[in-house]
């Protein structure tokens, strides 16, 4: 298991594997995908919490549900450098974001990342927050 540091948030090859891995849609895709839903785009938007990829990744919302599942994989809550190292890669990531792309808040980053940051087989998180508890 890799140490989580702020020295792993600058690892290229980890960036680009957790950047590979977010689901991101174009304006007109998530219009098409309302039209094919019967629903406006609007509703769409508000259904599933869609903003930009780079607010998305850049919020504390996320941090923190990356810290919720980081922990639970360590069973232990995040140290100080652990805490940077999350905000590091969430930054990198969403600065490496057109500026166009959409995100969803209902996404499987805290999961994806947390499993890349400790290499533990991904396992549903609340079933690793049950062991620990």
């Amino acid at each position: 298991m890799p140490a989580v540091t702020p020295a792993l948030a600058r690892d290229d090859d980890l960036l680009s594997r957790f950047t590979q891995g977010l689901v991101t849609r174009t304006l007109a895709h998530v219009a098409d995908e309302a039209r094919l839903d019967g629903e406006s785009l609007k509703n769409a938007v508000d259904r599933y919490e869609i903003d930009y990829a780079w607010h998305v990744l850049g919020s504390e919302r996320l941090r923190e549900a990356v810290l919720c599942a980081l922990e639970a994989r360590l069973g232990h809550p995040a140290d100080a450098g652990q805490q940077a190292a999350v905000r590091d890669l969430l930054q990198a990531a969403a600065a490496a974001q057109p500026s166009d792309a959409l995100m969803s808040f209902d996404n499987d980053v805290p999961a994806h990342l947390s499993q890349l940051l400790v290499g533990v087989p991904d396992v549903p998180v609340a079933a690793a927050a049950a062991e620990t508890a």
